[in-house]
């Protein structure tokens, strides 16, 4: 198994990709941990991966306080963290710039890039402690060829993505690597707010239309590339952002 006895910490692990990527985790023998703000559902998941080779936390990654215990839970299970995973993601609707809303823009950027700081605060010293480690964030291809419609959104992907390398560069004398992921539109929860359109057969084929290998992503998708991401064998990557898009980035 290619993470045998790995740490693995996944927020927004409850749904979509982050459930994929944790799942995909533990079968390749992980232990995880499920970090949601639901975290009915995070136990749920839990329960079913298995006691001792899952926990569940709920956890707002935008609360200091809510990142020290998901890490301290961690390290208390487990004995430490050999991988965390940034997933934790939200958006605004599909819509006009001017008229997203200040809360949604605070909440937007509150997600997908303050939580980034947070995490790497409380994680950073424990994995030194383990001779390194890796993380990989969750950004997206809005990060690198925005489109109109989610204007706030895409910036918050492309700091994550900057974020990324960055950390890279700076966290490479602790042996920590630091990558990012960059999903295509995809068959999770959030799909009607990328769109701003119900989630019809017709209105998928209109974003469909923009992808070469004619498809959405699926969690799957995003859980193999975190899986290699993770994986001894990409020891020597760092500071990459990996299109999984089917060509949309082209």
């Amino acid at each position: 198994m290619r993470l045998k006895d790995r740490v693995a910490i996944i927020t927004g692990s409850a749904s979509g990709f982050g459930r994929g990527i944790a799942e995909l985790f533990a079968a390749e023998g992980a232990k995880v941990v499920i970090a949601d703000i639901n975290g009915a559902a995070a136990t749920a998941l839990a329960d079913q991966i298995g006691e001792g080779n899952a926990i569940a936390t709920t956890t707002d990654v935008t609360k200091r306080s809510d990142v020290d215990t998901m890490i301290a839970a961690a390290v208390n299970r487990f004995g430490g963290v050999d991988i965390l995973v940034n997933n934790a993601g939200v958006t605004h609707k599909n819509q006009s710039l001017m008229q997203v809303s200040e809360d949604d823009f605070d909440r937007i950027y509150a997600v997908n890039v303050k939580s980034i700081y947070l995490t790497t605060l409380a994680v950073v010293p424990v994995m030194e402690k383990r001779g390194g480690g890796s993380i990989i964030t969750t950004a997206s291809t809005a990060g690198i060829r925005p489109r109109p419609g989610l204007t706030w959104y895409n910036g918050s992907k492309g700091a994550a993505i900057t974020l990324t390398k960055s950390m890279a560069a700076e966290l490479a004398p602790k042996n920590i690597r630091v990558n990012a992921i960059n999903p295509v539109i995809g068959e999770t929860g959030m799909l009607e707010q990328f769109m701003g359109l119900p989630d019809t057969p017709e209105n998928r084929a209109k974003f469909v239309a923009g992808i070469p290998l004619g498809r959405m992503s699926k969690p799957i998708d995003i859980a193999n590339a975190a899986l290699f991401l993770a994986d001894p064998a990409s020891a020597f990557i760092t500071g990459v952002a990996i299109e999984v898009d089917g060509g949309r980035c082209i």
